[in-house]
């Protein structure tokens, strides 16, 4: 879990340093962009990719913190679910650095896949271990 969360952490450091540079470029004209979808068209690609990545750390991954947060509480970690889990983790790494520099959606697609893989093989475990 904390493996994703350092993802983030270095996430949000690319983040800023895509886009401080703008902001003190446009700064006292920036009221144009509340919302950050308006800031968007003025960022070059990498930086839009890093927003989009950034933002998609936000997404899916909030269920795998839920959920390895539930296993751990109920008592049922085991060797799968930390394979599982280092597998999601290396799949969101995967997912990012494609996203970030390429940004190849058929690649990136398969990144996610594993990764949704992943999370839905360890819900599952948990169904079947609360159904015996």
């Amino acid at each position: 879990m904390f493996a994703v969360i350092a993802l983030s952490g270095l996430l949000f450091l690319f983040l800023a340093a895509t886009r401080i540079p703008l902001i003190i470029k446009n700064f006292g004209r920036l009221q144009h962009s509340k919302h950050s979808e308006d800031l968007r068209p003025r960022l070059p690609p990498f930086a839009r990719n890093v927003t989009d990545n950034y933002n998609h750390l936000f997404e899916q991954p909030t269920v795998f913190y839920a959920l390895v947060t539930y296993i751990y509480l109920m008592q049922h970690v085991d060797t799968v679910h930390v394979y599982l889990a280092w597998a999601y983790v290396a799949t969101r790494v995967i997912h990012s650095a494609i996203q970030i520099t390429s940004n190849n959606v058929s690649y990136r697609v398969l990144a996610f896949i594993g990764s949704g893989t992943c999370l839905i093989t360890m819900i599952v475990k948990e169904v079947l271990f609360f159904l015996s």
